[in-house]
């Protein structure tokens, strides 16, 4: 059981990281008051990932604190 976990693990990451060598391309993202962000493709994906993330956790942060009283 633990080899097939550990396979997946490793397919995933490979995978991963073949997406993230072929999307090395600059692209810009615009964003309001004519601001330009450019960075590879593969940066700002894992931005916005991180930036959903995150909100994720802050969002669930008042169901957790309420919970523990």
């Amino acid at each position: 059981m633990r080899f097939l976990l550990w396979g997946s693990r490793i397919f995933i990451f490979l995978f991963l990281f073949a997406f993230a060598l072929k999307n090395t391309d600059p692209v810009s993202v615009r964003f309001f008051f004519d601001s330009v962000w450019q960075a590879p493709l593969i940066l700002i994906v894992l931005a916005f990932f991180a930036g959903g993330a995150g909100l994720g956790v802050m969002s669930l942060l008042g169901t957790v604190f309420g919970l523990r009283r």
